[in-house]
């Protein structure tokens, strides 16, 4: 045999060497399918609603003359935003302002009283009785003025109190009342919305033990029942009691301010954990709407996939615990 080959026999050598001598290719990375603890999402709906409701009420009975705030309308704490009067009251003011100045006239005839029998005392034309009429009569006029004075400022104070101020900022969402109606002590003339809203919803009781302040919550796009993005929100309180079998929650969240009181949100709720087959995204391939996965053997199988998880997509069909998956790097 020849020490050199030549021609095709040296190329086929040479190409068989290098197959020999080259490393196998690296494997794709593989991993055992298992079963793995996950949140248990139930979908259901939550109404934005206000922390706080605050009722701004009438104070006094009259005719309401100005209102000037309607359904929707900002207000802040202390707005004037309606005004009661009660022509009675105007008329008892005059009243008792007529009454003062008829007090102050006595009191000035009084004090002449006082000087007179003063001096009529010092000549011995009296007896000190009368000069102690005197200064009775000063005294009560004195103390009549001060008390007529003290019930104007009462009345004055009352009508002060036809002021309807809102008692909390935030937005109104009813304003029963229409300028000119006659209204009692303690109606209602708006129902105000404070701006700090959440979102309460109401889950079934068999899910209360499974919730806590804390927990994070899925919020869906506004205006949509499925699919958009989501944000997340926190569960800010849980309720004690139950209304009509149902546990109770508030769900803290950003951006609320500009949703209507009383819209419907979509939520995803955890309730508690349930085991589940789970794959990461790269151990999946979809192709003509319809997923695979690979096995450890090379073989390809047809998978249902469902929501995202933690750690990856729950897998519904399709794969087994002790399966091995190849997936990409």
């Amino acid at each position: 045999m020849s020490r050199f080959l030549e021609g095709p026999a040296r190329a086929a050598a040479l190409a068989l060497g290098l197959a020999i001598a080259a490393p196998d290719a690296a494997p794709a990375a593989a991993e055992t399918v298992r079963l793995t603890e996950v949140a248990d999402w139930r979908p259901v709906f939550g109404q934005v609603e206000s922390v706080k409701r605050a009722a701004a009420r009438t104070r006094i009975a009259g005719t309401l003359t100005m209102l000037t705030v309607s359904e929707g309308d900002a207000v802040a704490t202390g707005q004037r935003i309606a005004l009661v009067e009660d022509p009675k009251i105007a008329l008892e003011l005059a009243a008792l302002d007529a009454a003062v100045r008829a007090l102050e006239a006595q009191l000035a005839q009084a004090r002449i009283d006082l000087d007179r029998a003063e001096q009529l005392r010092e000549r011995g034309a009296v007896p000190t009785a009368a000069l102690d009429q005197a200064r009775t009569q000063l005294e009560f006029v004195t103390q009549t003025i001060a008390a007529r004075k003290a019930e104007r400022a009462a009345l004055a104070a009352r009508a002060d109190e036809g002021a309807v101020l809102a008692p909390e900022a935030g937005r109104v969402i009813a304003a029963p009342m229409v300028q000119g109606m006659a209204v009692q002590p303690g109606e209602v003339v708006a129902e105000i919305a404070a701006e700090d809203f959440v979102l309460r919803a109401r889950l079934p009781e068999r899910h209360a033990a499974f919730l806590a302040v804390g927990d994070g919550v899925r919020i869906t796009a506004r205006g949509m029942l499925t699919g958009g993005e989501s944000r997340e929100g926190r569960i800010a309180k849980v309720y004690p009691a139950l209304e009509a079998g149902r546990v109770v929650v508030d769900i803290a969240a950003e951006g609320l301010g500009d949703y209507f009181v009383g819209e419907r949100v979509r939520l995803d709720v955890a309730t508690g954990r349930r085991p589940a087959i789970v794959a990461r995204a790269e151990c999946l391939e979809r192709r003509h709407g319809v997923t695979f996965a690979r096995l450890g053997s090379g073989a390809e199988v047809v998978v249902q996939p469902g929501v995202p998880v933690d750690g990856g997509v729950e897998i519904l069909a399709g794969l087994k615990p002790g399966d091995a998956l190849q997936c990409g790097s």
